[in-house]
């Protein structure tokens, strides 16, 4: 996969180095000449361009007409939204990503602004943090259609509704499908003559709004 990412701070840095770890093509671009040194201790000198990311010219010169994706992960807003914009509405980029800094700027990254992906860091905290008082086991792995579905983790515990039971009696939240269930060291696939176990590992995709629901059937009984 061919990735660009704008904003070679510490975020875009990391981001890039992991991504080049995993074999992407990575070309990252920083604004800041004097930032150079420091990126290049962790990163190759082709994969990085110095340069301005919401100027379309230094976007043609990095090579954006040949990526994958455009990630815009700078520490400014607006800044991200611009680059957005010209990513998909000036090169057709297949596929953007921005970086959400001010929980209060949100609402703007929608896909009128080319965004495809809003990365909003304080609600994934506050989100783990909610499901940390309130959802027992269950753990949240990735959010889906910007966060409307969850594919989300539970254990089934000892005493919980699901508990000897077979999926086909289980009353599932109607916006919500189990992938997998992992038992020990097998993954099983889920079937409606499929009787779970104390400490069944379920994956399942969930509409935000029906999460709470899905964590009662699998935690223990109140």
């Amino acid at each position: 996969m061919k990735v660009m990412i704008i904003g070679g701070g510490k975020v875009g840095t990391y981001l890039a180095e992991k991504l080049l770890a995993e074999k992407h093509e990575v070309r990252l671009i920083e604004i800041r000449e004097e930032e150079r040194s420091h990126i290049l201790q962790d990163l190759p000198s082709k994969a990085l361009y110095i340069g301005n990311g919401t100027d379309p010219d230094t976007l043609e010169a990095a090579g954006i007409r040949n990526m994958d994706v455009v990630a815009a992960v700078t520490g400014d807003d607006e800044t991200n939204l611009v680059i957005t914009s010209l990513a998909r509405f000036e090169f057709l980029s297949p596929r953007t990503i921005a970086r959400v800094n001010h929980p209060k700027n949100a609402w703007l990254f929608n896909k009128d602004m080319g965004v495809d992906v809003a990365i909003n860091q304080a609600d994934l905290i506050s989100m783990m943090i909610q499901e940390e008082m309130s959802m027992g086991d269950m753990v949240t792995m990735q959010l889906l259609k910007k966060g409307h579905y969850l594919l989300v983790e539970e254990k089934v515990a000892p005493g919980s509704k699901a508990l000897g039971k077979k999926l086909a009696d289980l009353a599932l939240p109607k916006k919500g499908n189990l992938v997998a269930i992992i038992r020990a060291d097998e993954v099983i696939s889920p079937n409606e003559d499929l009787v779970f176990q104390v400490a069944d590992e379920v994956l399942a995709v969930v509409h935000q709004s029906e999460k709470q629901a899905l964590a009662e059937l699998f935690n223990a009984s109140r």
